[in-house]
C-alpha cells in the first residue's frame, strides 16, 4: 500500500486515552488553556498537519480564529475571521450543526484535506474545530467519534458565551503581542504590517488604513484591504480641515466609533463618499506622539457591529501605541531618506560610455544600520581613449564612511586627471587615508585600460583582484600584487599589468559581495565567477552583430542577473556591497599610425605630410587644416623646447587624437604672450582648435596630446 492510499489510524485505545486525558483536566485550566490543550490532543490524535479553533463573534454571525496550532503564521492569518457568508469548510460545519470534509489543498500549508467540527451548545453552536489533514481521505468512522468527543469537551469548558470572555482574553494578549511588534518596527511599513497583524484578525477587522498629517494635508502611510485608486480618490493628500471626521477625531483626540453605514451617512453626509461599499463598520483613532497629533489610523469591518466598552478601551490604547510607533518610524524613513540621497549624491549618476570600456554598476547597502556606506566605483576617461577603472571600500558603513568615501573619489579623480600612474595614486589616497586618522582604512583598486596595446595595468590596496571574463566564456582570474590596505600601507605600491584580449568584461566588486555566510571570501568569488559565466551565457552576450549603442542597456543587465544570483540572502547582510563591470575594447590596428620624426626643424613640416596623407586614407580630409596646424604647433614645440626621440601618432576614434611624443620631462603650459612677442602662443592656439588637450609622462619622457571632435560626415564614415 503506497503512502497515498494509506488510511488515517486512529485506534480506540488511543482515542479512550487521549479523551480521558482531557476528562482529567482540572477546572483550574482557562478556556485558552483547555482549547489549546484539547487541540493538541485532536491534532496528535489524528496525524494532522495542525489546527485552529474559531469561535462565534458576539457581534455578528461570522468566526474568529482564538487558537491556532502547528501552522506558520502566513496560513493562520488567512482564517483570522470568517464572515458568515463565506463559503468555507469551518462556516459550513457552523451552519449545518454537523463534521464536513473537504479534499481542499492547502497551497502555504501544504495540506491536502480540511476537516471541521461544531462546538455544540445549549443555546447554539459556539464555534468550529478545524484539522488540516496531510492526504486527501475522509475520516473513518472512530476518527469522526473521537473529534466530535473533543469537540463536546471543547463546548463544556467555554460555557454559553465564550467569546465574550476568551476573545476579550485573547484581543488583550494580541495588545500584549503588538506591543512588542511595535517596538521591534523600524519603518513606517513596519507598523503598518504590524498593527494588521495583531489588530485585524483578533478585532474581526478586514480593512486598515494608516495616514500621516504633513504641512495641512493627509497621507497614506500604508493600508490593507483598500484599492489603490481609492486611496488616492478620497485619501491621499486631502486637507486635513476638509475631512470634519477626521478634523473631529483630532481635534478631541478620542476615538470615533461608528457602528454602520446608516449611521456614517447620518453623521457624516457630506463624507458619503468616504464609505467604502465594502466597509459597514469603523473604528477612527487618532494618532498622538510628543504632544500633537500626527496622525489617524482607521479599522473597519465588513459588516455592521457594536463595539463593547472593553472594545473601545483596547481601541483608544491602539490609537496610543500606534501614535508613538509611527513617529519614531517616520523620524527613522526621514533620516533613511537622507542617507540614500547622501550615497546617490556620491556615487556616479551616470557612468560614461566610452569608446574602450563600458560600464555598468549596482550599489548595495547594507541590511543594518544607515542605508549607506563607504563603496565606490568609477569610470574616469583619459587621453587617447585610455580608461582608468576604480573601485573601493572604506571600512565600516554608516554616514561617516560615506562622506570619507567622497572625500576619496574626489581625490580620485582629481588624481586622475594628472594622469599620473596607479601606484603614486594609491599613494596619495594613502597620505589622504592616514591625515583621517588611526582608525580610517580603506581598500581599493585602480587600473589603467590602455586600448591600443590592450594591457591594464592594475594597482591595489588590500582590494580583492577583478575577474576577467573572455568572449568565449572562459574566466581568469588576474593577481596583480596585493599592498597593504590605505591608512596601513607604506609607499612604494606594486602594480601589475595583465594583457587583455580585443574585448572582454572586468569584473570589479567589494568584499561585501563575494563574504559568503561561512565568511571564505574564495567562496564567495567562486559564486561570483560562476554567475557571470552563467549570466553571459544566458544573455549571448559576446554574439556578434549587436549595436555598440545598445552596449549600456546589455551590460546593465548583465550586472542585474549576476546581482540578483548572488543576493538572495542580502536581507540578512551585515556590509555594504558593489558590482562593477566594464566592457573593454581595444582599438583596431588600422585606427592607429605613428611615424617617427627627425630632431630638426624638418619634423614640423615631415608631420604635416603624414596628417595630410593619413586623414586622406581616413576620409577626414575636412580636418585636415585644423590638425595640420595643431601638430605643426606640437611638433614645433618638442623640437624648440624639449629633446628627441621625438615621433608622432594619430589615432581615429570619436574623435581625432593627435598625439606627439618626447624625452624630455619638462611640463607645457600656456603662457600669456605680449603684442611684441614673437613667439609663446602656440600651445593657445592648440587649446583654441581642440576640444581638450593635455600630458602625460612615461618613464623616458612625455606626450603632448590633442583632440579633435569629428564632424558628422566624418563620425558616419566610422
Amino acid at each position: 500500500m503506497t503512502t497515498d492510499d494509506a488510511p488515517l489510524t486512529l485506534s480506540e485505545p488511543s482515542a479512550a486515552a487521549r479523551l480521558a486525558l482531557l476528562e482529567a483536566q482540572s477546572d483550574d485550566l482557562s478556556p485558552y488553556e483547555a482549547l489549546t490543550l484539547a487541540l493538541q490532543q485532536a491534532t496528535a490524535g489524528t496525524g494532522a498537519l495542525g489546527g485552529f479553533v474559531h469561535l462565534r463573534g458576539d457581534a455578528d454571525a461570522g468566526l474568529r480564529l482564538v487558537v491556532a496550532g502547528g501552522l506558520p503564521e502566513r496560513v493562520t492569518e488567512e482564517w483570522a475571521h470568517l464572515p458568515a457568508d463565506r463559503d468555507t469548510t469551518p462556516v459550513r460545519a457552523l451552519r449545518d450543526g454537523s463534521l464536513h470534509w473537504n479534499a481542499e489543498r492547502g497551497a502555504r500549508s501544504g495540506c491536502q484535506g480540511m476537516v471541521s467540527v461544531p462546538l455544540p451548545g445549549a443555546h447554539g453552536r459556539l464555534g468550529v474545530l478545524t484539522l488540516l489533514l496531510w492526504q486527501a481521505k475522509a475520516p473513518d468512522a472512530h476518527q469522526r467519534s473521537f473529534l466530535t468527543a473533543v469537540a463536546r469537551w471543547m463546548a463544556r469548558r467555554l460555557g454559553q458565551r465564550p467569546y465574550a470572555v476568551l476573545g476579550g482574553a485573547l484581543r488583550a494578549a494580541r495588545m500584549m503581542e503588538l506591543t512588542s511588534a511595535l517596538a521591534e518596527a523600524v519603518t513606517a511599513r513596519d507598523v503598518v504590517d504590524a498593527v494588521a497583524r495583531h489588530v485585524l484578525g483578533p478585532f474581526g477587522a478586514d480593512g486598515l488604513v494608516i495616514q500621516a498629517t504633513e504641512r495641512g494635508r493627509m497621507h497614506v502611510v500604508g493600508s490593507v484591504g483598500y484599492s489603490r485608486d481609492f486611496l488616492d480618490r478620497h485619501l491621499e493628500g486631502i486637507p486635513t480641515d476638509s475631512n470634519v471626521l477626521v478634523a473631529e477625531v483630532l481635534r478631541r483626540r478620542r476615538p470615533v466609533l461608528v457602528e454602520s453605514t446608516q449611521e456614517f451617512v447620518r453623521r457624516y453626509p457630506d463624507l458619503r463618499g468616504l464609505a467604502h461599499p465594502d466597509k459597514n463598520a469603523w473604528a477612527f483613532l487618532p494618532l498622538v506622539a510628543s504632544g500633537r497629533e500626527i496622525g489617524c489610523c482607521v479599522v473597519s469591518f465588513a459588516l455592521p457591529r457594536t463595539f463593547s466598552d472593553e472594545e473601545r478601551t483596547l481601541l483608544t490604547a491602539l490609537g496610543g501605541l500606534v501614535g508613538q510607533a509611527l513617529e519614531r518610524a517616520r523620524l527613522y524613513d526621514a533620516e533613511h531618506d537622507r542617507a540614500q540621497s547622501l550615497q546617490r549624491a556620491l556615487l556616479p549618476r551616470a557612468l560614461p560610455s566610452l569608446p574602450a570600456a563600458t560600464a555598468a554598476a549596482r550599489y548595495l547597502p547594507a541590511s543594518e544600520g544607515a542605508a549607506v556606506g563607504g563603496d565606490w566605483y568609477d569610470l574616469i576617461a583619459l587621453s587617447a581613449d585610455r580608461v582608468a577603472m576604480v573601485v573601493g571600500d572604506v571600512m565600516g558603513h554608516g554616514i561617516a564612511e560615506a562622506a570619507t568615501m567622497g572625500r576619496l573619489r574626489t581625490a580620485v579623480h582629481t588624481l586622475a586627471d594628472l594622469e599620473i600612474p596607479p601606484d603614486e595614486v594609491l599613494a596619495h589616497l594613502n597620505d589622504l587615508v592616514e591625515d583621517l586618522g588611526e582608525d580610517s582604512y580603506a581598500t581599493c583598486l585602480y587600473a589603467v585600460f590602455d586600448p591600443v596595446g590592450r594591457v591594464c595595468a592594475f594597482c591595489r590596496a588590500g582590494h580583492p583582484p577583478p575577474v576577467v571574463v573572455h568572449p568565449d566564456g572562459t574566466v581568469h582570474h588576474p593577481e596583480p600584487v596585493a599592498n597593504p590596505p590605505l591608512g596601513a600601507a607604506r609607499p612604494p605600491f606594486d602594480i601589475g599589468e595583465v594583457r587583455l584580449p580585443e574585448e572582454c568584461v572586468l569584473v570589479f566588486f567589494t568584499d561585501g559581495l563575494v563574504r559568503s555566510a561561512s565568511g571564505d571570501r574564495d567562496d564567495g568569488v567562486d559564486r561570483l565567477a560562476h554567475a557571470v559565466r552563467d549570466a553571459v551565457a544566458r544573455t549571448d552576450y559576446f554574439a556578434p552583430g549587436h549595436a555598440e549603442a545598445d552596449a549600456g542597456a546589455r551590460l546593465d543587465e548583465l550586472c542585474g542577473l549576476v546581482t540578483e544570483t548572488l543576493t538572495g540572502d542580502r536581507p540578512q547582510a551585515v556590509d555594504d556591497a558593489a558590482l562593477f563591470l566594464v566592457h573593454t575594447r581595444g582599438t583596431a590596428p588600422a585606427d592607429v599610425a605613428s611615424w617617427p620624426l627627425p630632431a630638426d626643424p624638418k619634423a614640423a613640416a615631415e608631420a604635416r605630410g603624414h596628417v595630410r596623407r593619413q586623414l586622406a586614407h581616413w576620409g577626414l580630409d575636412e580636418l585636415e587644416a585644423t590638425a595640420e596646424m595643431v601638430v605643426s604647433e606640437l611638433v614645433g614645440n618638442a623640437i624648440r623646447h624639449a629633446k628627441g626621440p621625438v615621433s608622432l601618432r594619430l589615432l581615429r576614434s570619436r574623435s581625432l587624437i593627435c598625439e606627439v611624443y618626447d624625452g624630455s620631462l619638462t611640463t607645457p603650459r600656456i603662457r600669456r604672450a605680449g603684442q611684441t612677442d614673437e613667439s609663446g602662443r602656440g600651445l593657445y592656439l592648440v587649446s583654441a582648435l581642440s576640444r581638450r588637450w593635455g600630458a602625460r609622462y612615461m618613464d623616458d619622457g612625455k606626450c603632448i596630446w590633442a583632440e579633435q571632435d569629428l564632424t558628422d560626415e566624418g563620425a558616419a564614415r566610422l
